[in-house]
Order: structure tokens, then sequence, then C-alpha cells
């Protein structure tokens, strides 16, 4: 019985895992899409990142009310946003959710896709150094060399992007601040949940109409380039624009699924090997033939992430491991 339940177990990780990477490689593209000047020749990341946000919460709206009026077809926690306490504990956790896809918008606006995954890297480092920070976890000197062999394999990537003459420092930093507010909001989200018991649509609807409200001040950072837009009520850009919403509340509900049933750490790991795929299939799609050392640094990263979860799944298993088959 234990057997079946652990292979139930491990389909329901296989499954959330992949669904996490599908949607996960489509947002990068649609986002890329509409974040490229060139081809829809519009510059407003926040705007683009305040509209999925939007179109994210009238979905879990809706989703809430269609629930009330048709509790046997349509299912949807219940719970307001506008709740007092509500406000005051997740509330920090949306602004950490601004920050993670603010910057993640912005990173993908100055590197291609081909190097998105490589400025987005240090993830698991930021990861290992919040949770001493935080959770006051400590780390063994073998997962320490993986961290440092993925930092190694971080500015080699930086290194090549140079020499190829496609390098972008800006988009390279707001790649770092990416991983750190990714690693961070992993962390913070297991906290949270319990406070919305542990509903992930809950939490979604949540984070979204936040995300929503606190992003109009700030756009008024793009008001000019808005109002100059000609193709702005176009169907080629509004569609573009709902996908990549409807793509946003996906992920937005896919990551904290993944964690919730893996871990944090798991879920970084999930997105790092994600991000190789997506490279590969990100230099055939735009035709970007990179160098040996370009992709070598690809796989260092890779393999220093890859080492990290084997040996952090070893010190696991023998920290957890039942002391009864010792004494057997």
């Amino acid at each position: 019985m234990k057997l079946d339940t652990l292979s139930l177990k491990y389909i329901q990780i296989f499954f959330v895992v992949v669904i996490y990477w599908v949607i996960s490689i489509l947002t990068v593209f649609v986002n890329k899409t509409l974040l490229s000047i060139d081809k829809l020749d519009v510059d407003a990341p926040i705007f683009i990142a305040w509209f999925q946000c939007l179109v994210s919460a009238i979905i879990c709206f809706t989703l809430s009310r269609l629930s009330k009026m048709f509790p046997t077809v349509v299912q949807f926690p219940e719970g307001n946003p506008f709740n007092t306490a509500t406000v005051r504990k997740v509330l920090p956790l949306s602004i950490l959710y601004i920050l993670m896809i603010s910057t993640n918008n912005y990173c993908l606006k100055f590197v291609d896709v081909t190097f998105y995954y490589v400025g987005r890297s240090l993830t698991t480092v930021f990861n290992v150094i919040l949770s001493y920070l935080i959770l006051g976890q400590t780390t063994s000197i073998s997962c320490l060399l993986c961290c440092f062999a993925v930092v190694c394999g971080f500015f080699l990537g930086v290194d090549q992007e140079n020499l190829s003459g496609s390098f972008s420092l800006v988009g390279t930093l707001f790649g770092v601040l990416s991983s750190f507010s990714l690693a961070y909001y992993s962390i913070q989200i297991k906290k949270v949940l319990p406070d919305v018991n542990n509903q992930i649509w809950l939490l979604s609807y949540f984070n979204n109409v936040y995300a929503t409200i606190l992003f109009i001040p700030l756009l008024a950072l793009e008001a000019k380039e808005l109002s100059n837009y000609s193709k702005l009520t176009e169907y080629k850009f509004l569609l573009l624009m709902i996908i990549g919403g409807v793509c946003g509340l996906s992920i937005g509900y896919i990551t904290v699924l993944q964690v919730q049933v893996t871990s944090p750490l798991t879920h970084n790991i999930s997105g790092t090997a994600k991000s190789c795929f997506q490279t590969v299939l990100a230099s055939f799609w735009y035709n970007q033939w990179k160098s040996s050392m370009w992709w070598f640094s690809n796989f260092v990263v890779l393999g220093g992430s890859a080492a990290y979860t084997i040996v952090k799944n070893r010190e696991m298993e023998k920290k957890y491991r039942p002391i009864a088959y010792s004494r057997c």
C-alpha cells in the first residue's frame, strides 16, 4: 500500500513538473514577443505585467462568482481579497511577486531567450543563502561546491555572451535580481499558504488583485509610450496580451502547486532544467547559433544544479532514514 501511494505521489509530481515546463516555456516566448520592440514596436514592460495581472485577477474573480452561482459545476475557494487580515498577511508576498515578474520582464526585454537561462541561473545560489538567513538552514561543503560551479558557469556564460557581441549588462543585472526574487518568493510561499487555508487558487487570486492595484502608480512611467502606441487596441496585440495573462495566471498557480508537491529547492531546480531545454529550443526557433564554450557554460550551470540536487537528496535521505532499519 505504501509503495502504491509513493508511486502515485511520483506520478503526480511528474505531471505537475511537465505542465510547469509547458506553460513556463510558452509564457517566455509570448512575453518575449510582447517585449520585443522590433516585433510589436512598444516599450512598456510594466504595462504588460500589469495587464497580465489584471487578466488573471478578472479570471479568478469570475471563477469565484461562478462557484457561488453554480457550486456543483464550478469550484473555487471562498475568500475576500480586501479583508484586512488577509491584506496584512498576503500583501508582503504580493510586493515580492511584483518584483519577481517586473525584473523578469526587464531581463527578457534586454537579453535573448537563449541567454535568459544563464542570466537567471543564480536562483539555486540565492536559495541556499536565503535559506540560511531566513530559515537558519546550513548547507554542506558538497552543496556549496555545486553552487560554486553554478556561479562559475554564470560568469563563463556572461563572458561568452560578451564575446558574441550580444551581451546586455542591464538585462543581466535584472536577471540576477529576478533570480533573487524568485528564490525569496519560493521560500515565502510556504509561509503564507497556511494563511489562505493552503488554497493555491486563492493565493493566486489575492496576489494578482494586489499586484494590479500596486502596479497602477508605476504605469505613469510608461504613459507617454502608451499614448503614442497606435496598435494598443489591435486584435493581434490584445490577443497576445490576453494569452500572456492566462499564461501568467497558470504559471502562478502551477508554480505554487509545484512548490507544494515538492519543495522550494526542487521547484528551483526544475525551473533551471526547464530553462536549459528552453535555451536549446530558442536557439532553433530564433536561429541563433552559439560557440562551443557558450554551450559549455550552459552545461556547467546545469551540471552544478543537477549535482546540487543529487547531493541534497542524499543528505535528506540520510537525515530522515528511519532508525529502525539500522536496528534490524
